[in-house]
């Protein structure tokens, strides 16, 4: 697949996506049922069906891709390390907010090649809103019917710091990270709590500069809105400042990360 081609499909994945987001909706609106997966986060029927719309439609655009999915049967690393090039999609991001109603959950799809994202479409279906970029093309916004517009991280001034934070994963870690920052910057924070990818994605439209992930998230987690931040400007940092990399382990868990506008500051320094 050539840059060319990937740019071609991003009309089509955008569809998957809100066809996706159809089914999530229509199983929000009953009483759908709650199962527990092994980690004990929830998996609902929207999860799977909207996997399952996911998988079939992206191999239809794309047979010569594989596809790797939160809920897919179990992926050999011996078989993906293989692999140059792959979707890599969360069906259902933000199961919890979706139990809770709260409408902040997404549906992520990202085109992994050498390990990088280079295509990234997040979609939240319960206020139909849109982000996605591909690589060198720049990130957009879209609410509902309005015309996208292009978005990009804002300047980064330590005096008006503004800290996006997990709605259900929010701990001790991270008060003491906010802690930390307020003692060594004199910087006060503002907070914006918000649930799934959404985080990232207020990063790269320039309401945030940083969303500090210290709890576990797995590579399906991040991608998409990895692929929107980095076209809008900024970046995921692991604790070494280095960018978040794909399928190059055995593990798909990601380690902590810093989604963030700026390397001025290296973000680890006020996890200690």
């Amino acid at each position: 697949m050539n840059t060319s081609h990937y740019i071609e499909c991003l009309p089509d994945v955008i569809q998957i996506a809100k066809a996706a987001g159809e089914v999530i909706m229509q199983i929000y609106q009953t009483d759908f049922h709650i199962e527990r997966k092994s980690d004990n986060s929830p998996l609902t029927q929207a999860d799977l069906a909207a996997h399952h719309l996911i998988i079939s439609r992206l191999s239809e655009l794309t047979p010569e891709i594989p596809v790797l999915s939160e809920e897919s049967e179990n992926i050999s690393p011996e078989s993906r390390s293989q692999w140059q090039q792959y979707w890599l999609i969360d069906p259902l991001d933000g199961t919890r907010e979706f139990v809770k109603r709260n409408g902040e959950f997404t549906v992520n799809i990202a085109l992994i090649h050498q390990h990088q994202p280079i295509l990234g479409v997040v979609y939240a279906p319960a206020s139909d809103l849109l982000y996605y970029g591909t690589k060198g093309q720049g990130a957009f916004k879209q609410v509902k019917h309005s015309a996208a517009l292009r978005i990009s991280v804002r300047p980064f001034e330590i005096g008006k710091l503004v800290v996006a934070g997990s709605r259900s994963h929010n701990d001790q870690k991270y008060q003491q990270f906010l802690n930390k920052l307020h003692q060594f910057t004199g910087a006060i924070p503002e907070l914006i709590s918000m649930g799934s990818s959404l985080k990232i994605c207020l990063v790269a439209e320039g309401r945030a500069d940083v969303y500090p992930r210290i709890g576990p998230t797995y590579e399906w987690d991040t991608a998409a809105a990895h692929c929107i931040l980095r076209e809008a400007g900024g970046d995921i940092l692991d604790e070494n400042t280095n960018a978040l990399s794909y399928n190059r382990k055995s593990s798909l868990l990601n380690p902590t990360f810093f989604a963030t506008n700026t390397r001025m500051l290296n973000w680890a320094d006020y996890l200690l």
